[in-house]
């Protein structure tokens, strides 16, 4: 591949990697492994997906696409994965993009529906470690939300983010 081919060539395992490696910067060193992964891969899932899709777990707008798809729509509460998809949403805005939604939207008020949304998730879940991690993750929403929003303001801030390895 040519040099700029390999700078610029992007796949979900890339993705997946750059943002464990992130994540585990502004994670503490006892953070749970795989709550970790989860975490990565819902922003790294988000990443390679556009906002124009017609698809449930396309990138929602903001925080009223959350609302008005889950909220004020109850047909998918007894989905685990459409409550996953709820939660892994409001998890990424009110998380990595909350500098943003802050103006619209009340972020406590999302990350306890975040929250709920996982445990909910969990609770229709039919396997039992898929539910276990769902618990988790709405037990631990709101440290995950601080941890994407701190990396999204690294990110912002670091000035050189491409390197001929992915680290800085």
């Amino acid at each position: 591949m040519d040099p700029l081919g390999e700078l610029l060539g992007s796949n979900h395992r890339r993705t997946l990697e750059f943002f464990v490696l992130n994540l585990k910067d502004v994670s503490e060193p006892t953070v749970d492994q795989q709550e970790l992964l989860y975490n990565a891969s819902v922003l790294a899932h988000y990443a390679q997906m556009s906002i124009d899709s017609d698809v449930p777990s396309a990138v929602p707008a903001d925080l009223s696409d959350v609302f008005d798809n889950f909220v004020a729509d109850t047909s998918t509460l007894g989905d685990p994965l459409m409550l996953e998809t709820a939660g892994a949403q409001c998890l990424l805005l009110a998380g990595f993009f909350e500098d943003q939604m802050r103006r619209r939207h009340n972020i406590h008020w999302y990350s306890e529906l975040g929250a709920g949304f996982y445990r909910r998730a969990a609770a229709v879940e039919q396997s039992a470690s898929k539910a276990k991690l769902l618990d988790t993750i709405g037990r631990h929403f709101e440290p995950w939300r601080r941890r994407h929003a701190r990396l999204s303001h690294e990110l912002r801030d670091s000035p050189y983010l491409i390197s001929r390895y992915g680290r800085h």
